[in-house]
C-alpha cells in the first residue's frame, strides 16, 4: 500500500467516511456534531445503504438509531418511497422522531409520529401532508390502518426497533399484522439488543437474506459499569436505598417491578428530601414526559421507573442504576443498566435480591456471562438503617461455568 492510501485511510478510520454516506448527510452529521461512529454504526451502515436486509443486535446505548437511520434518510431523498420505523414505548418513538428530524429536515423530508395518549386529529393530519417517515407504535399504527387514516403500500424502507422489548410486551400479533400490509419488495432492517428464538422466526419469515450484525454477544453487558448486588430482607429496602443515595449523589434511575411500588417509593423519596420523580404506564405521556425533562435537566436527581423505560431514557449522564427490584425477565437486567455507561462513560449498577431470590440471579449471571459481586452494607448503613439486614448463612451455589463463588443467600 502507497504512503497516500495510507493516509487516506487514516483519515477514514474513525469516521463516518467511507460508509457510502452522501456527501449532504455527511454535512449534516458533522453540523450535529456526529464525528466517530459507533461499532454497530460502522458495520450497519455501509451494508443497509447498499439495501440489504439486516438483523442487528447490540447493547441499548450503541447508536442504533443512526445505524439505521442513515441509511434510511439516504434512500427515501433519492427515491419516492415511504420509510416506517416501529418502536414499543411513546418516548422511544419521539425520541427517534427527535433525531430523524435532524437529519432530514435539511433534506425536505417530513416525518409523523404515530403514538398512543395523544390526540388522534393532529396525527391524522400529519398523515394528509404524505410525510416520507413514519414513526409508529404498534397499536396506535394499526389504529390509524383501521380507520383507513393511512396505507402503508408506498413503504421501501421498514425498520422495527427494540423488536425484542415488542415481543416481550405482546405485540406479536400486531407486529405480523404490519408486516403483512406492506409491501413485500421493500428493505427491512430489525435492531435487538438480545436474540430470542421469536426474533429470528421473524427474520425468517419476513425478511429476504439478511445480514446479521451483532458488535456484542447478546446478554453482554457495558464493560465500563460497576456491577453489585445487595443481599436484603424486603422490610429494609427502603432505608438501604435512602443511605445508597446519600453515597451516590448523581443522577439515579431507580427501577421497580410494578407501577405502584414506583409511585410509592417515588413518595417516600420525597419524604426523605430527594428530589424525584417517577415513570409508568399509569401516567400520561406529559407527566411522563414532564418526569423525563425533568431528570434529564436536573429537576430531578431520581427518576424511579418500570420497565417501559429501561429503553426509552435517552439521558447519556445517569451516574447510577438501582433496580430496587430483579426483573422478571434476565434479558430486562441488560436493558436496565444499559442506561448508565453510555458512550464510554463509567456507570454504577446496584441490584437488590431477596434471601430467596438466588434462581433471579444465577439467570442473570448466566445471561452475562459473569458473576455480581455481593456486597455487604458497610457498619455506617445499619447503624442509620437502624436494624440488623438479616442475612441467611453463606452457603456454596453452583454456578454454570468457570468460576464457583460463594453467594449470602
Amino acid at each position: 500500500m502507497s504512503s497516500s492510501q495510507e493516509r487516506t485511510n487514516e483519515n477514514i478510520a474513525g469516521s463516518f467516511y467511507g460508509l457510502g454516506i452522501a456527501p449532504a448527510l455527511l454535512e449534516i452529521l458533522a453540523r450535529f456534531r456526529f464525528k466517530a461512529p459507533t461499532p454497530i454504526q460502522t458495520q450497519a451502515i455501509p451494508i443497509a445503504i447498499q439495501g440489504k436486509d439486516i438483523v442487528g443486535i447490540a447493547q441499548t446505548g450503541t447508536g442504533k438509531t443512526l445505524a439505521f437511520g442513515v441509511p434510511m434518510i439516504q434512500r427515501l431523498a433519492q427515491t419516492k418511497g415511504q420509510g416506517l420505523v416501529v418502536l414499543p414505548t411513546r418516548e422511544l418513538a419521539l425520541q427517534v422522531d427527535e433525531m430523524l428530524r435532524k437529519l432530514g429536515n435539511s433534506l425536505g423530508l417530513r416525518s409523523a409520529v404515530l403514538i398512543g395518549g395523544t390526540p388522534i386529529r393532529p396525527q391524522v393530519q400529519a398523515l394528509f401532508k404524505k410525510p416520507h417517515l413514519i414513526i409508529a407504535t404498534p397499536g396506535r399504527l394499526l389504529d390509524h390502518l383501521q380507520q383507513k387514516n393511512i396505507r402503508l403500500d408506498r413503504v421501501s424502507v421498514l425498520v422495527i426497533d427494540e423488536a425484542d422489548r415488542m415481543l416481550d410486551m405482546g405485540f406479536l400479533p400486531q407486529i405480523k399484522r404490519i408486516l403483512q400490509a406492506v409491501p413485500k419488495n421493500r428493505q427491512t432492517m430489525l435492531f435487538s439488543a438480545t436474540i430470542p428464538p421469536e426474533v429470528m422466526k421473524i427474520a425468517g419469515d419476513y425478511m429476504k437474506l439478511p445480514v446479521n450484525v451483532e458488535v456484542a454477544p447478546s446478554g453482554t453487558t457495558i464493560e465500563n459499569v460497576i456491577q453489585e448486588i445487595y443481599i436484603v430482607e424486603k422490610a429494609a429496602k427502603l432505608r438501604l436505598l435512602s443511605v445508597l443515595l446519600k453515597e451516590h449523589r448523581g443522577p439515579t434511575l431507580i427501577f421497580t417491578r410494578t407501577k405502584f411500588g414506583a409511585r410509592r417509593i417515588a413518595r417516600d423519596l420525597r419524604a426523605f428530601g430527594e428530589s424525584a420523580a417517577e415513570i409508568h404506564s399509569n401516567r400520561s405521556l406529559a407527566q411522563r414526559r414532564e418526569a423525563l425533562d425533568g431528570f434529564r435537566f436536573g429537576r430531578y436527581r431520581v427518576l424511579v421507573a418500570t420497565d417501559i423505560a429501561s429503553r426509552g431514557i435517552d439521558v447519556k449522564e445517569i451516574e447510577t442504576v438501582i433496580n430496587y427490584d430483579l426483573p422478571s425477565r434476565a434479558e430486562d437486567y441488560v436493558h436496565r443498566i444499559g442506561r448508565t455507561g453510555r458512550a464510554g462513560r463509567g456507570g454504577h449498577a446496584i441490584s437488590f435480591a431477596l434471601p430467596n431470590e438466588r434462581n433471579e440471579v444465577q439467570s442473570i449471571e448466566r445471561l452475562i456471562r459473569k458473576t455480581i459481586p455481593v456486597s455487604s452494607p458497610p457498619d455506617r448503613f445499619s447503624k442509620e438503617l437502624g436494624l440488623r439486614l438479616q442475612f441467611n448463612p453463606p452457603r456454596s451455589v453452583n454456578y454454570p461455568g468457570r468460576n464457583r463463588r460463594r453467594y449470602r443467600l
